[in-house]
């Protein structure tokens, strides 16, 4: 699975002009789900990006997760993340999940999420979203899930 993610003031999903989703300050989430991705996968990311530490404490150093701010989170799938643009002109999309496996994994991940941190919210699995954000900072982060599985870090899935 890839991840990008922004630390935002504030974020939305609208959904042919009607807001579908709103967080104030927290983390916007754009997911991506790969042909070879597990629920391991998911449950490593939903663990880390609970945890991650992004977030300025009184000092102005990035020492607070998305919980100790009382931030929320909003997730929206992505699949262009897996677009390979190395030949050609047009992205390849060899490397996505299909769209069943896709959103089996991405609302995987959103529960896990949710059994970590407070409010989690979502865009709509497959629609054509407009996503509009306020980024803090800019903070914006690349998580990819082989990489911790590759460092040797655990999880347990149930």
């Amino acid at each position: 699975m890839k991840v990008v993610l922004q630390r935002v003031r504030e974020a939305q999903v609208d959904i042919d002009s009607k807001i579908i989703a709103k967080i104030n300050q927290g983390i916007l989430v754009l997911i991506g789900v790969g042909c070879n991705d597990t629920p391991q996968d998911a449950a490593y990311l939903a663990q880390k990006i609970a945890g991650l530490r992004i977030f300025d404490d009184a000092q102005g150093k990035m020492n607070l997760c998305v919980q100790d701010v009382h931030g929320a989170i909003l997730v929206v799938s992505q699949f262009t993340l897996y677009g390979d643009c190395v030949k050609g002109r047009r992205p390849s999309f060899d490397q996505a999940a299909d769209p069943t496996k896709g959103e089996e994994l991405y609302n995987y991940f959103v529960a896990q999420l949710r059994q970590y941190t407070g409010p989690v919210v979502t865009g709509q699995f497959r629609a054509m979203m407009d996503v509009s954000l306020v980024n803090d900072g800019p903070v914006t982060f690349v998580l990819e899930s082989k990489t911790g599985k590759e460092a040797g870090i655990r999880t347990t899935v149930s």
